[in-house]
C-alpha cells in the first residue's frame, strides 16, 4: 500500500469508529424509549380491557410451581361496583390516604421513606401510593432499588395520565396480592372469609387492607396482635377515606 493510500484509509476507519460509538450510546437509549412506549400502549389497552395477568402474578406462579408443578393462582376479576365500598375505603385508609388528591406520587411520603432508608443504609420501604404499587405489580419485579423506583415513577405518571382514579383502584383491587397465590379482592374474600368481595363487612375489609404490605406472612399468621391493633386503627380511619 502506498503512503497516499494509507492516508486515505485513516478517515474511513475513524468514521467507522465514531459510528459504532454513536450506536453504543444511542442503542440503550433507544431500547429504553421503546420499553416506555410498550408500557404506555399496554396501559392504553387496559383503559378498555382488563389485564389477564401481571408481572407479580407470573413471578408468584413460577415460584409456586417450583414445588407444585400444577399450582394455580386464585383470582377472579370483578367490576368496580361489585367490590364493597368497605374494602375500597379500608385500602385507601391503610395504603394511600391522599389517593384522590395526588397526581400519582405522594412526595412527602417518598421523602420520609428516603430518610428512613438512609438511616438503615438499605431500601426498607418506598412510600408508595396505590398507583405506584399498581405500576410495580403490573410491570416490575419485587426487587427494591432506586433504579426500579425510577421506572416505577414513570409508569405511575403514565397510569395517572391515561386511567381515571376509579379505574386505577378497580385494577389495583383485582390484581393486588392478598396471600400466597391469592390475588384480587374476590379471591381474598373467598379465601379468608368465604364471602364475596361485594359483601365484605367493615371489619373484614380492614383486616384485608392491613395484610397488604406482607400478605404471604399474614396468610399463615392471621391472629397476631399487630394485625388486630392495626385493623382497629384502619376501621376508624375508614370513616374519613374519600372514594374516587
Amino acid at each position: 500500500m502506498t503512503a497516499a493510500h494509507a492516508v486515505a484509509a485513516r478517515p474511513v476507519k475513524a468514521k467507522s469508529g465514531r459510528r459504532w460509538l454513536k450506536w453504543i450510546i444511542l442503542g440503550p437509549l433507544l431500547a429504553l424509549l421503546l420499553l416506555q412506549a410498550y408500557f404506555f400502549l399496554q396501559i392504553c389497552w387496559w383503559s378498555y380491557f382488563n389485564p389477564s395477568s401481571t408481572s407479580m402474578m407470573r413471578q408468584q406462579l413460577a415460584a409456586l410451581r417450583e414445588t407444585k408443578p400444577n399450582a394455580r393462582l386464585e383470582q377472579q376479576w370483578v367490576p368496580y361496583n361489585r367490590i364493597s365500598n368497605n374494602l375500597k375505603r379500608a385500602v385507601i385508609a391503610s395504603e394511600d390516604a391522599n389517593f384522590t388528591d395526588h397526581a400519582g406520587v405522594d412526595w412527602d411520603a417518598l421523602e420520609k421513606a428516603y430518610e428512613r432508608n438512609n438511616r438503615r443504609h438499605k431500601v426498607v420501604g418506598g412510600g408508595s401510593t396505590i398507583t405506584q404499587q399498581l405500576a410495580k405489580n403490573l410491570f416490575l419485579s419485587g426487587y427494591r432499588s432506586y433504579v426500579r423506583k425510577g421506572q416505577e415513577l414513570i409508569i405511575t405518571y403514565m397510569l395517572e395520565a391515561v386511567l381515571s382514579k376509579e379505574r386505577i383502584l378497580e385494577v389495583y383491587l383485582n390484581v393486588v396480592e392478598f396471600g400466597r397465590g391469592v390475588f384480587g379482592a374476590e379471591a381474598a374474600a373467598r379465601h379468608y372469609f368465604r364471602t364475596s368481595a361485594a359483601n365484605l363487612t367493615p371489619a373484614q375489609a380492614a383486616r384485608l387492607a392491613v395484610m397488604l404490605p406482607n400478605p404471604r406472612y399474614y396468610d399463615t399468621h392471621r391472629q397476631t396482635n399487630y394485625l388486630a391493633r392495626r385493623t382497629a386503627v384502619i376501621l376508624h380511619r375508614m370513616n374519613f377515606a374519600d372514594l374516587p
